[in-house]
């Protein structure tokens, strides 16, 4: 059954953090609703940006050491759902983050890793984007505690310059 509803939530109640979490993605366990601006075709020069809605649930795993989010997005073409999956390695003090989309449920993304230097997280991956080498960015910014911006960029020169291609306006819901 491939259910759609504007509903998401858990499937279960978190259970307490554990001694030691940290913390650096609790601002975002909630609902959230989130308005989306990407590009129509990436690292193509192309300056013609979509825009769509979505929502997102947070909540965390792990004792506080991982979290994930079940995601809609109505794109112009149809709506679909995906899931992010954070894991925090206490002995880097960093984090990696997973997509798993579920119109493409047999692979999931390499993971971008990074860490948070205040209000403001960066995480990178090398990854390959139609067939060439590029590295890949998400920049979290906490604008609020009800307001946060996330940004996507490519860059196919190993980070000499930077296509930001996706952006996300996320609201407290």
């Amino acid at each position: 059954m491939n259910d759609l509803s504007p509903t998401l939530a858990p499937q279960a109640s978190p259970l307490p953090a554990a001694a030691g979490a940290p913390g650096d993605f609790d601002f975002l366990f909630g609902t959230w609703n989130v308005a989306h601006r990407r590009l129509k075709r990436r690292l193509a020069q192309c300056d013609e940006w979509e825009t769509f809605g979505g929502r997102s649930v947070v909540w965390p795993l792990m004792g506080g050491f991982g979290n994930v989010d079940d995601n809609v997005l109505e794109l112009p073409d149809g709506t679909y759902r995906a899931a992010t999956i954070r894991a925090y390695d206490p002995a880097t003090r960093l984090w990696r983050i997973w997509w798993l989309d579920a119109r493409h449920p047999d692979r999931i993304e390499v993971p971008v890793v990074g860490r948070f230097e205040g209000a403001v997280g960066l995480f990178t991956a090398e990854e390959l984007f139609e067939g060439r080498p590029i590295v890949v960015r998400f920049r979290w910014t906490i604008e609020s505690p009800d307001r946060l911006r996330w940004e996507q960029a490519f860059s196919p020169d190993g980070g000499q310059t930077w296509e930001t291609n996706w952006v996300m306006a996320i609201t407290r819901a």
